[in-house]
């Protein structure tokens, strides 16, 4: 594992988030319910910010814009939002279900640390 320090500690309180950079990859952190997760940034469906996206009961973050849920521990998708077929080919290849990388994360000499490979 290639660990990088990302952010201290007590930077990320309970039940916020922070967009870090790592490397080329904008990570969302996420302090939820006293847990740490270290997810991509961007919807795999609409390429879209999720650090505005609501976090279910059950673990999962929901894109903001179109509903698809992710588990926040594993990135499969709990629920995919299809474009309807009328949108046409081109957005129905976007549509195709893909799930969300997440990213091993650790806290170490009071600093939040994460393995993006």
């Amino acid at each position: 594992m290639s660990w990088t320090k990302v952010l201290a500690a007590d930077a990320l309180s309970p039940d916020s988030r922070e967009v870090v950079k790592v490397g080329n990859r904008n990570i969302l952190l996420l302090n939820h319910q006293g847990r740490l997760y270290a997810v991509d940034n961007i919807c795999p469906h609409l390429k879209i910010s999720l650090k505005k996206g609501k976090i279910t009961e059950d673990g999962a973050i929901v894109c903001p814009m179109h509903r698809s849920a992710f588990d926040l521990t594993t990135g499969e998708v709990k629920t995919w939002t299809p474009w309807p077929p009328v949108v046409g080919n081109v957005l129905g290849m976007i549509s195709q279900e893909k799930p969300l990388p997440v990213f091993p994360v650790k806290v170490e000499e009071g600093s939040i640390w994460i393995d993006i490979n």
